[in-house]
């Protein structure tokens, strides 16, 4: 099975260039490139508050790049070549951390830029800690966890994440992310390593190489995925016995593609995604991506994103307005990875850890791939 990945679609959108923040704000650009994943997930976004926004505002082109996965490389490229062509961002934590540091993205005044509650609590105190840097804008909280083929696991459906490692119960091919986030945690509890101690081992040389040593006795028998929708086609393909990606991917393929597929929630990991903005962009372009960030992170927009995809909303005074999938008319809340059920054994990832180790790691592990 031939995997289609399309790396960057463009749609075309059209946006106003009018609005109280023009007014104070001059003049906004008629145009934005907005960044994300593809897939479910980019259509959860376009769903929720890129097409309200767009029907408030019928004037604007913008277009969709499907790059998140290389946002730091590519930004780095761009800065460092005077032409930053992207407008808004979606990242993860741990990269939106080392964008901030590296002076990629853009501080944010959560007080001025952002929505306040609908009862008036601030989006500061509304996102509370889940403002994890300057310049992060967090709208969801998801998981990494593993999907797996309820027709190729036998009578004993795994229900550890240590499942992955044992291919004599469950021989056939995984699927794993093309990165060292994640796969290296797991090999180190599934060696043995108290989940209170994997980040403590893992900073050093030979807790690293501990994990990949036991990624090895599964290396050969790996599909490296690179795009979040990649392990869901090839779960609907019977191409692997199980395999990691975000939670609300397993979502689309379980409950809107009814594929014989089930979630394996044990060692989940909890993380955010969310927006930047790159630093550097003109004036034009800035207040034409704080009119739309401003109005795409509201309590409402957060929450109707549920509606479309298992992720939990950013925002505290969103998660009661959490209802009904808008198609499939299935309560949202038993899918969330928050849902006391799911995260009875959860493994929380360290942002920290990662924008520090992250190249480090990276080209050791990518080292290990090219053995």
């Amino acid at each position: 099975m031939k995997l289609t990945k399309t790396l960057m679609t463009t749609t075309v959108l059209t946006v106003a260039a009018a609005g109280a923040y023009a007014e104070s704000h001059g003049n906004m650009a008629n145009s934005m490139t907005l960044v994300s994943w593809g897939g479910a997930y980019q259509a959860s976004q376009q769903k929720a508050y890129v097409e309200p926004y767009l029907a408030m505002h019928p004037e604007v082109s913008a277009s969709w790049d499907e790059s998140s996965n290389e946002a730091v490389a590519k930004l780095r490229a761009m800065n460092e070549a005077g032409n930053i062509t992207w407008d808004l961002v979606d990242v993860v934590a741990s990269d939106a951390i080392r964008l901030c540091d590296e002076g990629l993205a853009m501080e944010i005044d959560p007080e001025t830029d952002l929505a306040a509650a609908p009862d008036g609590t601030s989006a500061e105190d509304d996102f509370g800690d889940l403002l994890v840097s300057d310049c992060f804008i967090p709208q969801i909280v998801y998981s990494t966890t593993f999907g797996y083929r309820t027709d190729m696991v036998g009578d004993t459906p795994p229900t550890d994440v240590c499942a992955v490692f044992d291919l004599e119960t469950y021989p056939g091919k995984r699927a794993l992310e093309k990165r060292p986030i994640n796969n290296m945690e797991w090999a180190l509890l599934c060696d043995g390593v108290a989940k209170d101690e994997v980040y403590d081992v893992l900073e050093t040389e030979e807790g690293q190489e501990q994990a990949l040593a036991k990624l090895d006795t599964i290396k050969d028998s790996v599909i490296w995925w690179s795009a979040g929708a990649d392990t869901p086609q090839l779960l609907a393909d019977g191409e692997v016995v199980m395999g990691s990606t975000y939670n609300g991917r397993l979502f689309s393929v379980i409950e809107e593609q009814k594929q014989p597929v089930a979630m394996l929630w044990d060692a989940q990991v909890f993380d955010l995604d969310g927006w930047i903005i790159p630093a550097g962009l003109p004036e034009d372009r800035l207040a034409r991506v704080k009119d739309f960030l401003k109005f795409a992170t509201d309590t409402q927009r957060l929450a109707d994103q549920a509606k479309y995809i298992s992720y939990g909303p950013a925002r505290q005074s969103s998660a009661p307005l959490v209802g009904k999938h808008a198609e499939l008319g299935i309560e949202m809340a038993p899918h969330m990875p928050t849902d006391p059920e799911n995260a009875k054994n959860t493994f929380l990832y360290n942002y920290e850890f990662w924008a520090d180790y992250r190249d480090d790691i990276d080209a050791k592990f990518q080292a290990w791939l090219a053995q």
